[in-house]
């Protein structure tokens, strides 16, 4: 078996890290059962996805038509040049929050300037190789950030739950409860039965019925119950007037630089989270299945699919953690699901665009009522909050500046709490202490027969050894500095070993250096031992060379040369 190019510590070729999954699936050898696998696999998908993604687009303050247009051409690129063999694209709820603001800001034209400016940026980010940082994103961080959202969420489907009549819906959460509050007396009981009736169908079919397509079921049943009882509530139809039976005809949005300076920080917030939703899919997706996907190649797709929607009129692709797993659960064998998928739902709006007139948004608000409640991670969140005072105060951070604030920022400074947590903590894992390292001559002799040193230098308090355990970097420094600085001017030697230290930053060299100026000037000779060949280049590229400085592979060679230099300052006297 050929050798994996981690393992043989070399960096991944261009074509190791941007081959599209398909490629990989086909050369393995792709035949009849294959194909029957992934073809039922993008069926059930779609079913999944249709509902979902007109309920997405609509909570966005898009039309159901746009919703369906990303899911199709978002879905189709996102599966074809993905580096997830089981990735699948579309509009998510985790945009619903920056794509509602970006709508009311900008425009529809807005938008989608800004769905293309976001496809540029994340094809580079991946052409950049940023993916792999991208997934260093701390743990309750995703999770705050994904319970704030389905919050806003929630909020978003009040109106359409209750049927209520409002001349305006603010969209901050704080503007939007006194506003619905006030709009109590207009409440709509077909429209809340619709809603009870949408979330007690999908439950009891999850519940009874697993593997039925529980929110098609539940959207098709109350639409049916709208038409023949002729309920009072709002539907796609005469709200949106229907949805196209076809795909329009591709066109580049307005670019000018005007236009793309405005809409450029919603752009960059639609690269921040979509790269984040669609790596972590891919990550679920490969802890479903066992397999491993290319995080860049997976960012560049992304970025092709957010250009391809925006020219169709669609908006904010990422890789959709649900539907996924439904894939992944329905059997896929690789991208050509996905594909499929794609291909399943251009099918519905050719054939099927009339019936959807009869869809009521309350089925619809219904759909997203309990995909918000899947959305919140409750087990994770119970396992943070008992984990200790650090991931419950970044998981409350993140959730509550999502809510009041802004998404982006809530995402940075979570991200900067958890590293300011986690620097600390590594800081504590970095020790220094001093050792006596005597060895007897007999065993010094049998253990290493060159490094051999008498009783004189391993007990001689001139000689001062200091033991380094962890990893030296900016966070560490300055204790292990002060340490290390109470070096006499009466100590001959000061022997610092580096063989439990596995990184070194520059931050650390620089204090190690200070050091070495230090002993110079108060004429003690300071030996460096055990590091590794990284931790010496670092070293050596700070100036760390003789006279500052000796290196020696052990303390006890390091010990065996201060009693050299011992025995000749002796015999010169």
């Amino acid at each position: 078996m050929k050798a994996s190019t981690a393992r043989q510590g070399k960096a991944p070729s261009f074509a190791e890290l941007y081959t599209p999954k398909i490629l990989t699936v086909l050369r393995e050898g792709y035949g009849l059962p294959h194909l029957r696998a992934d073809a039922v696999a993008g069926l059930t998908v779609a079913i999944v996805a249709l509902p979902l993604s007109m309920a997405i687009a609509i909570a966005s303050g898009a039309t159901p038509a746009q919703g369906l247009y990303t899911a199709i051409v978002g879905g189709f690129f996102v599966s074809l040049l993905g580096g997830s063999r089981f990735q699948i694209g579309g509009p998510a709820g985790a945009f619903i929050v920056l794509v509602a603001a970006t709508v009311a800001q900008h425009g529809m034209d807005g938008l989608i300037l800004a769905t293309f400016l976001s496809g540029l940026m994340l094809a580079a980010v991946g052409f950049l190789r940023f993916g792999t940082f991208i997934k260093f994103i701390p743990f309750p961080v995703t999770v705050g950030f994904t319970a704030g959202i389905a919050v806003i969420i929630f909020a978003s489907q009040i109106k359409d739950l209750f049927g209520l009549t409002l001349d305006h819906e603010p969209g901050e959460l704080l503007e939007k409860i006194p506003v619905l509050w006030g709009a109590r007396e207009s409440v709509t009981f077909a429209a809340v039965a619709v809603s009870l009736g949408t979330v007690a169908i999908i439950l009891g079919l999850r519940h009874w019925r697993p593997r039925w397509p529980g929110m098609l079921i539940a959207v098709a049943l109350s639409a049916v119950a709208t038409a023949l009882l002729a309920l009072s509530v709002e539907t796609i139809g005469t709200k949106f007037g229907g949805i196209p039976s076809s795909l329009p005809f591709p066109s580049l949005p307005n670019l000018s630089m005007d236009r793309i300076m405005a809409v450029l920080p919603a752009a960059m917030s639609f690269t921040l989270l979509g790269a984040i939703e669609s790596l972590l899919s891919a990550v679920v997706a490969d802890g479903m299945t066992g397999r491993r996907h290319r995080s860049n190649c997976e960012l560049v797709a992304q970025g092709a699919a957010n250009i391809g929607a925006s020219l169709f009129g669609g908006f904010c692709v990422t890789g959709t953690i649900a539907r996924t797993a439904t894939n992944v659960r329905a059997g896929a064998h690789g991208p050509i699901a996905g594909m499929l998928h794609a291909v399943f739902l251009l099918l519905f709006m050719l054939i099927a665009a009339p019936l959807a007139a009869y869809i009521p948004l309350a089925a619809l608000a219904g759909v997203l009522a309990v995909v918000v409640w899947n959305m919140i991670e409750k087990p994770a969140i119970a396992i943070l909050l008992r984990s200790g005072w650090g991931e419950a105060t970044v998981l409350a951070v993140t959730f509550f500046l999502t809510i009041f604030r802004d998404l982006t920022e809530a995402i940075v400074v979570g991200f900067a709490l958890g590293s300011v947590l986690f620097i600390h903590r590594m800081s504590r894992t970095t020790a220094v202490a001093s050792q006596t390292p005597f060895v007897g001559r007999d065993e010094a002799d049998a253990a290493h027969p060159r490094e051999a040193y008498n009783e004189s230098a391993a007990a001689n308090p001139d000689v001062v050894v200091y033991r380094i355990t962890g990893v030296l970097f900016f966070g560490a420094t300055a204790s292990i500095g002060s340490v290390l600085d109470r070096i006499q001017d009466r100590n001959k030697a000061l022997i610092v070993d580096f063989s439990a230290v596995p990184f070194l930053d520059s931050t650390g060299a620089n204090m190690i250096e200070s050091l070495a100026h230090k002993t110079h000037r108060h004429g003690v000779t300071l030996w460096l031992t055990g590091a590794s060949r990284d931790i010496r280049r670092v070293l050596l590229t700070h100036g760390l060379k003789k006279p500052f400085v000796r290196y020696a592979s052990t303390v006890e060679t390091a010990m065996s040369g201060v009693q050299r230099d011992i025995d000749a300052k002796l015999s010169a006297a």
